[in-house]
């Protein structure tokens, strides 16, 4: 071989591999090779690979349009909306022709009642695409929207006979006319859907729907397992037939369905994960919980098996557990605002609030129209009683899911707090509008209704509630509670009973038979009452936590009330009422080492209550430890800075210290803000001014304090009095100020300050 052939077959042997290699880095073929293998994985229904490789497609080469409509489109179908959203609005953005992706976004922007943007859409759609049935079927929604049934049968109409082999049209059709009231008309469409689309598993479900809100419980189950055998993988009609035998009172076979149906579909997600979702829904957490950890175990790289089971493990209290698994979420992506949500759950209940603010915040950054994040970021504003952020960040969460009963009824709270009858009514019935078979909302207008006394109408919420929910306890309590509210205690005995009858755990139901009892002085009947239950559900730390304040508070028997608060904490270590409560006996039986363990071991175990500082503190500050009190207040004001009792004790601590007057001055104030109503507060800061040598305004505070204790039925307090004496001293009015110093010891005879400051006064 010559040496310029060798030289050629060497140049050869280089250059091929140098086109392969050219041609694999060339960024126009590898991003159509990303969206072929998206479709590949689309045509097989694995949406989740599909958009790995559309969003390859798209960080190839981020103008890609068609990649970013089917990104958009596949998590359509993942049912990730404001991804999808924003996907589609890239791509009309790249390619304004994409008529298609006008009809999504139109779409999605109805559902979201974001009407004015929709129209935009609407208007290139009908300019554009005017003989277009999907055209004619957005603009339907569009009116439907607005409650202009007329003008949105028209259009639906139109879309028919532009294309009258379309099921959806129909279906369209027959959804609307049913709206309308006009359901022989909406059968006929409906069984037309069925009929054009016989694969069409929306269309199945929705007749064999129809049939169900009919009655006719044959034809929709009959219906239903014809849309399990035509789509066997698909979890939907499944869903639907568990609810038909719900709906029948068959829970049993509805379970024994879920348990097949987990063995049925064992690599699809939703479908194994309908089980453990049905006891959630039923409000089994026990046995959610157990199924979600055997789900975790089988399938621990799925995500949303993990996200579902870092919320049972909240909603069960195991924080750390929960804490952990979502530590791994984040770890994996530091923006998923589930997790980010999940934490923020996890810090609320550790009473960390400024944590779950932070974390919520996150949270809504990624994701600003999570109502979840903000309805948990209302609870932590009211956490850190910021009333106002509070109240906004849940009337957002319910703008965006009226639904969402858990923020409603948060929203109520706070309005039921300040005494806004108006508005708790216009809550209670929104929740009654948009859940009219939940017994939330009838028993929050009977709320209202008791409120403003109009007790005929808040009883027959009441009943209504009972009515909807026979099986819930809740209606009765509070039928219970209006009886007690007009003295009509053997009625209000009764109805407790009912509910305890109906759950036998019913905290709610002791506490009310008791609080009937003791409203007529019989204790007796009252301790009696909690030991019967506890004998029924002996595992219940609630109830040992009534017995033993009922022993503590009304029987004075020390030595029983700490056996019973002893219980309640064993029961359940997070039941911070009877550790404080536990604590208080410890000390009226003359341990405050032991009360001071007891707050000290509650700090270690819940290191963000901070009820536990300010109570230890004001146990050190009994016994004049005023270091230790400094510290213990000091750590509460670190987890809550604003917290006005601890800022009003950490005020008086460093009065009595000679500590910084101008900072123990603002503390007091921040205090007097909070607690309007205290008379320590307006001690406190009538000390402060006090020692400012601000008199007169010293005088003021200490008329207030002895006002509020006075209008609260308060003793006589000696140390305001002692306060005033003072005050009136250095303000030059000696007479004023022995008839306080007088009064003092006339209260307290021991009181030595005050018997000094009035030898001082007479010399």
């Amino acid at each position: 071989m010559s040496r310029s052939v060798a030289v050629r077959l060497l140049l050869v042997a280089f250059l091929i591999p140098a086109l392969f290699t050219g041609c694999s880095r060339d960024p126009n073929v590898r991003k159509q090779k990303f969206l072929e293998s998206g479709n590949r994985y689309r045509d097989k229904g694995k949406f989740r690979e599909a958009a790995i490789q559309y969003a390859n497609a798209v960080q190839v080469d981020p103008r890609f349009a068609e990649a970013h409509y089917q990104l958009g489109e596949t998590y359509l179908k993942l049912k990730d909306y404001n991804r999808a959203f924003a996907e589609l609005s890239r791509t009309v953005d790249l390619a304004p022709a994409n008529y298609p992706a006008h009809v999504d976004l139109a779409n999605m922007l109805i559902s979201a009642r974001e009407l004015k943007q929709a129209q935009s859409h609407l208007d290139i759609l009908r300019e554009n695409q005017p003989d277009n049935p999907d055209t004619h079927l957005a603009w339907g929604n569009f009116y439907a929207a607005q409650d202009n049934l007329g003008s949105a049968l028209q259009e639906t109409q139109k879309g028919i006979a532009a294309d009258p082999t379309r099921s959806e049209s129909y279906l369209s059709m027959a959804l609307l006319q049913l709206r309308a009231n006009l359901p022989d008309q909406a059968e006929i469409n409906f069984k037309k859907a069925a009929e054009l689309g016989p694969k069409v598993v929306n269309a199945q479900l929705a007749l064999g729907g129809f049939y169900q809100s009919r009655n006719r419980m044959a034809e929709a189950e009959k219906q239903f397992k014809h849309a399990i055998d035509i789509a066997p993988q698909d979890p939907a009609p499944r869903i639907a037939y568990v609810r038909l035998l719900m709906g029948e009172g068959k829970k049993p076979e509805a379970e024994a369905f879920l348990r097949q149906a987990k063995s049925d579909l064992p690599d699809n997600s939703e479908g194994y994960r309908m089980l453990g979702d049905f006891y959630f829904a039923n409000g089994d957490l026990d046995r959610a919980t157990a199924e979600y950890s055997s789900l975790y175990s089988d399938h621990p790289k799925d995500v949303q098996v993990k996200k579902n089971y870092v919320q049972l493990l909240i909603l069960k209290n195991r924080l750390d557990e929960a804490a952990k698994l979502n530590n791994e979420l984040l770890k994996a992506n530091p923006h998923d605002a589930d997790a980010l949500v999940y934490r923020g759950q996890v810090q609320l209940r550790q009473s960390d609030a400024a944590g779950a603010v932070d974390s919520l915040q996150q949270a809504l950054k990624t994701d600003s129209n999570n109502a979840v994040a903000h309805y948990q970021l209302g609870l932590a504003f009211d956490m850190q009683h910021n009333e106002a952020q509070a109240e906004s960040e849940l009337r957002e969460a319910v703008g965006l899911r009226p639904d969402l009963t858990d923020a409603q009824r948060a929203l109520a709270a706070l309005e039921l707090r300040r005494g806004d009858v108006d508005a708790l009514t216009q809550t209670a019935q929104q929740i009654i509008y948009g859940a009219p078979s939940a017994p939330d909302g009838y028993l929050l207008r009977a709320l209202a209704e008791m409120t403003g006394k109009k007790y005929s109408d808040a009883e027959r919420d009441m009943r209504k509630a009972a009515e909807v929910a026979p099986a819930n306890p809740a209606p009765y309590v509070q039928m219970g509670n209006l009886h007690q509210l007009q003295k009509q205690y053997p009625e209000a005995i009764k109805l407790y009973r009912q509910a305890l009858d109906l759950d036998q755990a019913s905290t709610d139901g002791l506490q009310g038979m008791m609080n009937t009892y003791l409203a007529q002085k019989q204790p007796d009947q009252a301790v009696a009452a909690a030991r019967a239950q506890i004998a029924k559900a002996p595992n219940t730390s609630g109830f040992y936590d009534l017995l033993g304040t009922a022993l503590f508070q009304n029987k004075k028997d020390l030595s029983g009330a700490d056996a019973a608060f002893h219980k309640a904490v064993e029961l359940d270590k997070n039941n911070s009422d009877a550790l404080l409560k536990l604590a208080q006996v410890q000390a009226a039986e003359g341990s405050a080492s032991q009360a001071l363990a007891t707050y000290q071991q509650s700090i270690k175990d819940h290191p963000r209550e901070i009820s536990f500082y300010i109570l230890a503190g004001m146990m050190y500050e009994s016994q004049n430890n005023w270091d230790q009190a400094k510290a213990m207040y000091q750590q509460a004001l670190n987890i809550e800075p604003d917290n006005p009792l601890a800022s009003n004790n950490l005020a008086y601590v460093m009065l009595q210290q000679g500590g910084n007057v101008d900072v123990a001055l603002a503390m007091a104030q921040t205090a007097r803000r909070g607690m309007p109503d205290s008379p320590s507060a307006a001690d406190t800061l009538g000390w402060a001014y006090f020692h400012k040598a601000v008199y007169q305004s010293a005088i003021d505070m200490f008329q207030e304090s002895l006002r509020l204790n006075e209008k609260k039925g308060g003793a006589d307090d000696p140390m305001v009095h002692y306060h005033l004496g003072l005050a009136y001293q250095k303000a030059n009015q000696p007479a004023l100020a022995r008839q306080q110093l007088e009064r003092a010891l006339k209260t307290s005879p021991n009181f030595s300050d005050a018997r000094k400051a009035l030898s001082e006064l007479h010399g």
